[in-house]
């Protein structure tokens, strides 16, 4: 399936690379189909990735895998919202947090609040609001990004 993308011109997706989010995500609840684009060649090692609409050309978020950002990252969010995803294992299932980054590269934040979490087998998603309360919608991370850099 060949898509336009606002960052990346034409590319042609797979269409067993399609995700599906039922809701949406959070203020964008009509689009429904994504992609995971990576900035590597291997999806390993590449630390962030982008989440693609397929809906709307347009609109494409960096996302950042959370334990690269906090080791211990562990959301506390509703089973029942996760139902829709299907069963959820360890080896099949990714977490994503998405990443703001303003003009000033160094006030670039992450939402530890709302990760976005992924069915491999079903290529289902949803987004979900985390109950801890210690985590926070503006996480800065530019430190974490400037650390990955230097590791890489």
């Amino acid at each position: 399936m060949l898509i336009k993308t606002r960052y990346f011109g034409e590319i042609d997706v797979d269409e067993a690379k399609i995700l599906t989010f039922d809701d949406g995500l959070i203020g964008f609840e009509n689009l429904k189909k994504f992609t995971l684009i990576y900035n590597n060649e291997t999806e390993a090692s590449s630390n962030v990735t982008w989440l693609q609409s397929l809906d709307e050309p347009l609109v494409a978020f960096p996302v950042i895998n959370p334990f690269y950002v906090m080791t211990d990252y562990n959301p506390i969010v509703e089973d029942e919202v996760l139902i829709p995803l299907g069963e959820l294992k360890e080896d099949s299932t990714a977490i994503f947090l998405t990443l703001t980054v303003p003009s000033d590269i160094t006030k670039m934040t992450t939402n530890l609040k709302a990760p976005i979490i992924i069915n491999a087998e079903t290529k289902k998603g949803c987004q979900v609001i985390a109950e801890n309360p210690e985590y926070v919608v503006k996480y800065n991370i530019y430190d974490v990004i400037q650390k990955m850099k230097k590791e890489v």
